[in-house]
């Protein structure tokens, strides 16, 4: 599912003009990330938490060179998406097997 595919839908169940939604969808996506580019958590009950993680220092590979290079250590990004989230996934959706 796309961006557009979301708009499309809560357009239609809403009545909202897509435009709007569109806007409102940006606006959401926007705050989450200031907010944890300023190192703050966003905590949605029932839904789940954009957090930020904190890797640790480490010494990679580069394969083409064939020496070891050190990875410092940094933040990213990541989502935890709420028990009922993860629930009803796993209620709803099969398993596919490769």
């Amino acid at each position: 599912m796309t961006k557009a595919d979301i708009v499309s839908n809560i357009s239609e169940k809403s009545g909202i003009e897509k435009a709007d939604v569109l806007a409102t969808v940006e606006a959401f996506m926007a705050e989450v990330k200031e907010s944890l580019e300023n190192g703050n958590n966003v905590y949605l009950r029932g839904f789940g938490s954009f957090i930020i993680k904190k890797r640790a220092e480490k010494t990679g590979r580069n394969i083409s060179k064939n020496t070891t290079i050190k990875i410092p250590a940094h933040n990213i990004p990541a989502f935890k998406p709420a028990k009922v989230f993860i629930e009803g996934v796993k209620s709803k959706v099969e398993v596919v097997e490769d």
